[in-house]
């Protein structure tokens, strides 16, 4: 329905509307807007998010059947930037290496940063959905690797496409420049630094406010999960090259096994957590990888493990890698390993800090998910010790407020099932992983119009 421009010279208009909007449509005179009722907004946003489901659907699936590693996304990115420029973005390619940046101007107003991850992970799908990818991909290096949306990144992107949509056609309830950004490599938390590192607060308008979500395996589908403060943890990734001196597996005596040194070192990095930090403090420390010899009768020269440290806090940080690096010299000492094959302890770029969320925008937009949503679906969650390259938005040396939280997507039937028998449902970066769809989908761009809106909705002071 289209309304005559409001001015001087119009009196106040009142219009009825559609059976789905609830409320009045008011066009002020003297304005340059309609601000409608919130409760009639919300049904404008239903409404359109439940026109662009089918589209939307096609996206999703057709990103799930086809995933593309870390910074190699350039198919996906070329998607967003094709839908974003249809939209009247202005776009730019190629930020950070593979990540999208489009920037809509609407009029005076705070700046609002939607960011969504495109990356999948090197995982062989197995979750048996008719839309699985048995694609084979090259990484980085490149390697041939299955690849797999098994944490949901292709519902982000979904999701920002959406949201773009959505907040176009209800250009004239927000003010303000939206900047939305499809950012490359989450899964190796490169992706945020570098779009950063390639001027992303600097070549586009810096925002006032940078919100995300994530699909979350472990709450029902369609449910909000929030929280302020620390909400994922920080994360370090360690190398650590345990040198030995090799020779014939019928001669140990003349050796010093790496492989020997390494699993006690594995053993005793286990009561780093349990005897060393405070009982009750979150800490996760993790041996992902044990790589080392080449033949059975052989003792190898050395064993290479990879690590993944979690805390919620640096100083808890700090200690685990003073604590690793003792260990490590204390057992290779002990073993008799020569001072210059001493182990090698070495902190990868793989690594980053704790998302924190700002408490006042969180309680601000946990407000406005209540009112949209209803308490039942708007639930307070703990810190989780996964990891997020989203924190780099929020940085102190660049004093923006983020805010991100969760959309549950499993099954409540299978939710409530687990909760029954205590068996898990598979989580995020499982193979079995795979989102219901509905409604899982249209909460990402319902709560994420809702919470740009919300931030730069012109219904202040409107009530429905």
């Amino acid at each position: 329905m289209s309304i005559p421009p409001a001015s001087r010279h119009h009196p106040r208009w009142r219009l009825s509307i559609a059976a789905s909007l609830i409320g009045a449509l008011w066009v002020l005179r003297g304005a340059t807007f309609a601000a409608i009722p919130a409760e009639a907004l919300r049904s404008l946003v239903n409404a359109r998010v439940e026109a662009e489901y089918p589209s939307l659907k096609v996206i999703y699936e057709n990103l799930h059947a086809h995933p593309e590693l870390s910074f190699m996304e350039e198919k996906t990115a070329a998607l967003v930037a094709r839908e974003l420029r249809s939209l009247g973005f202005e776009v730019t390619e190629k930020v950070g290496n593979t990540g999208v940046v489009g920037v809509l101007k609407n009029g005076p107003g705070p700046t609002v940063l939607v960011r969504a991850d495109m990356d999948g992970l090197p995982v062989k799908e197995t979750t048996g959905v008719p839309y699985a990818s048995t694609d084979i991909v090259k990484d980085l290096g490149g390697k041939d690797q299955p690849a797999m949306h098994a944490c949901a990144h292709d519902a982000h992107v979904t999701g920002l496409i959406g949201t773009a949509r959505t907040l176009v056609a209800l250009k004239d309830q927000w003010a303000g420049t939206l900047v939305l950004v499809a950012q490359p490599a989450e899964e190796i938390v490169a992706g945020a630094r570098a779009m950063l590192a390639d001027g992303l607060y600097k070549r586009f308008p810096k925002p006032d406010h940078a919100i995300a979500l994530h699909v979350f395996s472990t709450m029902p589908a369609g449910v909000i999960g929030y929280g302020e403060g620390p909400f994922l943890a920080s994360v370090t990734s360690m190398d650590i090259l345990v040198r030995g001196v090799g020779g014939h597996g019928s001669a140990p005596h003349t050796t010093k096994d790496p492989i020997v040194i390494a699993s006690e070192i594995v053993l005793a990095l286990q009561t780093i957590v349990s005897r060393e930090i405070k009982p009750g403090t979150p800490a996760v420390v993790t041996v992902g990888t044990f790589h080392g010899g080449l033949k059975r009768n052989i003792i190898s020269d050395e064993v290479k493990l990879e690590l993944t440290l979690r805390s919620f806090d640096d100083k808890v940080m700090a200690h685990l890698i003073s604590s690793i690096r003792r260990i490590c010299a204390g057992i290779a000492q002990a073993a008799g390993v020569p001072e210059d094959r001493m182990p090698v302890v070495t902190l990868t770029p793989e690594s980053v800090s704790v998302t924190s969320n700002d408490p006042t925008l969180t309680r601000r937009l946990a407000g406005t998910f209540t009112e949209w949503f209803g308490a039942e679906r708007v639930k307070v969650q703990p810190p989780i010790t996964g990891a997020e390259d989203f924190s780099e938005f929020g940085r102190p040396q660049y004093g923006v407020p983020i805010c991100m939280w969760w959309v549950g997507a499993t099954d409540p039937a299978k939710f409530a099932e687990s909760e029954r028998t205590g068996v898990p449902v598979p989580s995020n970066h499982s193979a079995t992983f795979a989102p219901v769809i509905e409604p899982t989908l249209k909460t990402c761009v319902a709560s994420m119009s809702a919470a740009v809106l919300e931030l730069l909705g012109r219904t202040s002071g409107v009530k429905p």
